[in-house]
């Protein structure tokens, strides 16, 4: 199996990397420090990656930015960053990658615990989270070739708690292998749109 990692360099990438490297052949593409460079905010980045890598059997997304603060502080250029890089950056993965995944491949994304329980300064956040939920469960029904695609939502790891703790208040967080387990169940089962959660 081939197997193409956006974000590997990230702590969720990492731990795909890790729990898959002995069932795949992985190739890691993240924006630096990777053997395969990509900036999923730009079409014709995504566009050489796919040129580069060639065919594949699975793609999996681990990568997606957005912006935390208030709503009364968020303005639309602000808002822009989750929009261009957390929903459309993985949109655009699948609508050019499509060509490049071999039959029977999977495609898994990931989004993220505040579409569903949010926090102050997350609607930024959530907002592409619940749009790459709902693009998921739609495209899983038309998708060619028998390709499937599912979501992951992670709650805060535990590898971030020192970053991200305060924005957390009262969540348990959760480790990243556990969260590299839901991506083993997308890539390698037979289940498609669903959004697995690792809480």
């Amino acid at each position: 199996m081939k197997l193409l990692i956006v974000g590997a360099n990230g702590t969720i990438g990492k731990a795909v990397v890790e729990e898959m490297k002995d069932t795949a052949e992985i190739i890691q593409a993240s924006r630096s420090n990777s053997t395969i460079q990509v900036d999923i905010t730009s079409t014709a980045s995504i566009q050489h990656m796919f040129e580069e890598v060639g065919e594949i059997d699975a793609l999996v997304c681990t990568a997606g930015a957005a912006h935390f603060g208030t709503v009364e502080e968020l303005t639309p250029e602000l808002n822009r960053i989750a929009v261009e890089s957390k929903l459309l950056g993985q949109v655009n993965l699948v609508l050019l990658g499509l060509p490049y995944i071999r039959d029977k491949g999977s495609i898994t994304l990931i989004t993220g615990i505040l579409m569903d329980d949010p926090i102050v300064k997350g609607a930024s956040s959530a907002m592409a989270n619940g749009g790459v939920r709902a693009f998921v469960t739609s495209s899983a029904i038309e998708l060619p070739r028998g390709i499937r695609i599912n979501s992951v939502s992670p709650n805060m790891l535990e590898e971030s708690k020192e970053k991200y703790g305060p924005f957390f208040e009262g969540y348990e967080p959760v480790p990243a292998q556990r969260v590299a387990l839901a991506f083993r169940k997308s890539i390698l089962g037979a289940q498609t749109g669903q959004s697995y959660t690792a809480y």
